[in-house]
């Protein structure tokens, strides 16, 4: 993993920076050492190790169950369903005809989407993976009712049971005794890894598998960015990243926009928002995470991002563009003014369209902080979410605040809860 500060050098070779990095290594070690605030869900530090042989060869069994259905409906909401999502969408072909179809509910509470939902999936061979460490949390809730009940009636209450896999609480919970109940089979949220962090326990890895997405990789590509984060030195990426965005923000810059030029990232920076969003956004703190997909976003947040209120900064995950294959074509008339990139690969194009992107931004003052992966694909991907997932943590606790609770997220919940009556 490379970071490239080439855009953001006026930030980082001010003066101030040395002592945010020092900063950065002394929350590193608090999070590392699980003595600070909301440490008893810092379970997901040694997830890529505790990822066993047995534990992965359980998790692709169940997915086999299901290779065989039309559509796998996965039911949750925020971590329950972002990381998974995020993996599947960022690495899947785009037109590929993938089979099992995987399709999401639970993270909204729109009536025509389960309409269209129950329509669509009438007569479907289908199961159903429902994600909820409580089973109560209302959205999800409601899908799985309706989703559940619609199984029941195609196939009926039995073989229903063998569509349906719980991830749930270990002990206790509505979905976990439910579970027990009608016999479905169960994978366990950890108690010390928070929704948020979840992607590399079975919340993430089930679906995923499903999807077809060799989750060996995957992993592989965690553990490799997990022995880089636990070394507290100048070669850690994560360090750098921190303390660059905590002296952004203590330099006005209190929104941070994450941008690609690949357009299957949409999901992978949703789920990017609600790491950061959630573990920072408290006690009237926090960096305002946004996102956009280049280029063409940049035809309708380009002008604000370049020319409004400099109060932001990016940071851009750039992949490696290797595809040579798709070059643009010659015309005869040349009507579009393109001859002069004729045989250039688009892939070229791209690259040069980030270029001149970063040159843009740091020049109308938004400094730009360049992440290098690689080639994308699983292993870099889950490089990339260890990366955050500890950034993110190191971060939150420079920001003097707890990474792991999200006490906002029931102001919504209790208000919502009275105007429907609940007692």
């Amino acid at each position: 993993m490379k970071l490239n500060l080439e855009y953001s050098q006026e930030i980082i070779e001010s003066k101030e920076f040395d002592d945010y990095f020092q900063k950065a290594i002394k929350a590193a070690d608090t999070l590392l050492s699980k003595s600070g605030k909301g440490a008893e869900f810092s379970g997901w530090l040694d997830l890529p190790l505790k990822n066993g042989f047995d534990y992965i060869l359980k998790i692709r069994e169940a997915a086999k169950k299901f290779k065989d259905l039309d559509t796998v409906v996965i039911i949750g909401i925020g971590g329950s369903y972002l990381g998974a999502r995020a993996v599947i969408e960022a690495l899947k072909e785009p037109f590929a005809n993938n089979s099992p179809e995987i399709i999401y509910a639970g993270h909204h509470l729109s009536a025509d989407y389960y309409d269209s939902l129950q329509q669509y999936l009438n007569n479907k061979d289908f199961g159903i993976v429902v994600i909820s460490k409580s089973g109560t949390t209302t959205e999800p809730a409601i899908a799985f009712r309706l989703i559940q009940q619609l199984l029941i009636e195609q196939v009926g209450k039995e073989k229903a049971a063998k569509n349906i896999i719980a991830i749930t609480d270990a002990k206790k919970g509505a979905l976990k005794t439910l579970a027990n109940t009608e016999n479905f089979q169960t994978f366990v949220i950890p108690d010390d890894v928070g929704g948020r962090f979840s992607v590399l326990t079975a919340v993430g890895l089930l679906p995923i598998s499903i999807s077809g997405i060799g989750i060996d990789e995957l992993i592989e590509g965690a553990k490799a960015e997990m022995y880089n984060c636990k070394e507290l030195n100048e070669n850690n990426q994560a360090l750098w990243y921190a303390a660059a965005r905590n002296l952004m923000y203590d330099s006005d810059k209190h929104i941070e926009l994450l941008s690609s030029f690949e357009p299957n990232m949409q999901y992978f920076s949703e789920w990017w928002k609600q790491l950061f969003g959630e573990s920072e956004g408290k006690d009237s703190k926090g960096i305002f995470p946004a996102s956009a997909i280049f280029t063409t976003d940049l035809h309708s947040l380009g002008q604000y991002i370049q020319d409004g209120k400099r109060h932001l900064f990016e940071t851009m995950i750039s992949f490696d563009k290797n595809n040579e294959f798709v070059r643009v074509p010659k015309l005869h008339n040349d009507l579009d003014n393109l001859n002069y990139l004729c045989g250039k690969p688009i892939s070229w194009i791209n690259s040069m369209a980030e270029v001149g992107t970063c040159e843009a931004h740091q020049q109308g003052g938004v400094p730009v902080i360049k992440i290098e992966p690689g080639e994308l694909n699983a292993f870099n991907i889950g490089r990339l979410i260890y990366f955050f997932e500890f950034a993110c943590g190191v971060s939150a606790y420079m920001l003097g605040v707890n990474p792991f609770d999200q006490p906002g997220v029931e102001a919504y919940k209790s208000n919502m809860f009275r105007l429907l009556g609940k007692k």
